[in-house]
């Protein structure tokens, strides 16, 4: 019977073959331990000596780190391994055998790592990050579908900046000049219009020189869009959205949250509602905790959200912030012209800013004045103002950056380990 890691539970005192491959190993002249990987977990596989024929003895010890196989044996239970269960090998058959594996059980620096993190995605420790993204993409697909959002792609070359940034990668579009898109969001709007709720799920670029632990070239963001929703209703659903997918990992992902050393105790906690301050009060918290030099009208740095961070044990929201630093569709607080409709979610344990949102200017006036205030090309985005004047509606929406969030629920320290291939300031190989 031919099954994979994940399934052996179902075949308990079966005999089964896995195709697999080895990523470590261990022996003492009577018994062999052969730690196993399919792609779908990982398995410890027990050949004694003196159940097997000797060529396949003599075959593990033998086998070189990374050699792909097909491993028989039978299915039994181990309350001693992480995973519940092991293989009482029987029979191998060495599919190919590697030679020189570079990534060796020893330590390694990180650049190296990164030089090869084809194979390093390999190890159990990536192997379990890339599985905990996975389960935050499906949850994601999940909430939305279940709260009546329709999945729309906006492209990704596009003829302006959304935020009138200049951190833009720049390309020809035929005789025209185009741009890496650095969010979905304009476009999301439109879908809104047509569709309702709307959610995307694609690829951005920043082109930002930084090289903090948060920051990637590129990465994949999740972008809502919501007719007739208004301020309130979009932290809801944020609160919603986040609680869900923590609370999926807790459930499906155990076993990779064991794996990473993950205290899954302050992820326990992490259920809506989830504590606000406004940017006034986040001023005030933070020269009590003695940042004196930041001022009101300036923008947080990551010193400045994890401090804010220590004082709660689940994401804060900080709402209301000056409209001079935020992008030129936010909506102005109607009892306060100054701040702005919109929130950063901060998640806790230093991980920083998950997701920015906010209420859109849905008036065609004044979203006109603020586009020829920050200086931008009124026909660039003619289409987007024609959506205040054909039927404007209230509307709100969000973005959540995947691999900050990955790396807050996984508890891993850098971004660069919740992406298959980073791509960072100083590399794009491979």
């Amino acid at each position: 019977m031919k099954t994979t890691i994940a399934e052996v539970h179902k075949y308990v005192g079966q005999q089964v073959t896995i195709g697999c491959w080895l990523s470590n190993k261990r022996s003492s002249g009577k018994i062999a331990f052969l730690q196993l990987r399919d792609g779908t977990g990982f398995i410890q596989g027990v050949v004694v000596k003196a159940e097997v024929d000797e060529a396949v003895f003599a075959k593990a010890k033998s086998i070189t780190q990374e050699s792909s196989l097909y491993v028989t044996g039978t299915v039994r239970e181990d309350e001693r391994s992480p995973f519940g269960y092991e293989l009482a090998v029987s029979n191998i058959e060495i599919i190919h055998e590697s030679v020189d594996y570079p990534i060796t059980p020893k330590e390694h620096g990180t650049d190296f790592l990164m030089d090869h993190r084809h194979l390093w995605l390999r190890s159990k420790r990536q192997h379990a990050v890339m599985k905990i993204r996975n389960e935050i993409i499906r949850a994601t697909y999940e909430f939305f579908n279940n709260e009546g959002f329709v999945k729309v792609d906006p492209p990704i070359l596009t003829g302006s900046a959304p935020e009138g940034t200049t951190e833009l990668f720049a390309t020809k579009y035929f005789d025209e000049d185009a741009y890496l898109s650095q969010s979905g969001q304009l476009y999301m709007e439109a879908a809104a219009m047509a569709l309702g709720k709307v959610f995307s799920f694609g690829p951005t670029f920043r082109a930002e020189k930084s090289k903090t632990r948060r920051h990637l070239i590129e990465f994949w963001m999740i972008e809502p869009e919501m007719a007739f929703y208004q301020f309130e209703d979009n932290l809801i659903v944020q609160e919603n959205y986040v609680s869900y997918i923590v609370q999926s990992v807790l459930k499906n992902c155990k076993l990779e949250l064991n794996t990473l050393g993950r205290d899954t105790s302050k992820l326990e906690n992490i259920k809506a509602p989830f504590p606000r301050i406004t940017y006034d009060e986040a001023i005030k918290l933070l020269h009590e905790k003695g940042f004196d030099d930041i001022q009101w009208g300036d923008d947080f740095g990551a010193p400045h959200e994890t401090a804010i961070a220590e004082s709660f044990d689940k994401p804060v929201f900080i709402t209301h912030y000056p409209k001079t630093i935020k992008p030129f569709y936010m909506q102005p607080d109607p009892e306060r012209e100054e701040v702005v409709l919109c929130a950063d979610l901060i998640a806790p344990e230093g991980y920083g800013e998950i997701i920015g949102g906010s209420e859109r200017i849905h008036d065609y006036e004044l979203l006109k004045q603020n586009i020829e205030a920050h200086n931008l090309d009124l026909n660039a985005y003619k289409w987007y103002l024609e959506l205040r004047q054909y039927g404007s509606v209230p509307h709100s929406g969000f973005g959540l950056g995947l691999e900050r969030t990955v790396a807050w629920i996984s508890g891993v320290e850098h971004v660069r380990e919740t992406i298959p291939f980073p791509r960072l300031l100083n590399r794009l190989y491979p």
